[in-house]
């Protein structure tokens, strides 16, 4: 019987399961960030700096994953916000979060 998927994360997560999909999808956000580097030609695109994006994609996806786990997210968008975190990896989720947390501090 052929299943009907409504997004390409359902696909992924049927093929490979939910871990491997996290996996893609961070690793395909520290991939676009990487190639925005490239692009304004502050590095090599096969060099050793790409080596270096590896563990900061599995350090993203562990706690990207903690906090859809705490934001109560469905897979779907658990998976986006992931990939969305491994984009902006340490340095961008820091000022994200020093913007949110300064906001909060400044309303009471």
């Amino acid at each position: 019987m052929q299943e009907k998927y409504t997004s390409l994360i359902e696909l992924l997560n049927a093929w490979f399961g939910g871990a491997a999909t996290t996996l893609i999808a961070v690793f395909a956000g520290r991939l676009m960030w990487h190639t925005n580097e490239v692009r304004k030609m502050r590095r090599k695109f096969f060099g050793k700096e790409l080596l270096w994006e590896m563990p900061i994609a599995v350090g993203m996806a562990f706690i990207g994953e903690g906090l859809a786990n705490w934001l109560a997210l469905g897979q779907p968008m658990a998976t986006g916000m992931i990939a969305a975190l491994a984009y902006l990896g340490p340095r961008g989720s820091e000022v994200l979060f020093m913007r949110w947390f300064g906001a909060k501090v400044e309303k009471g």
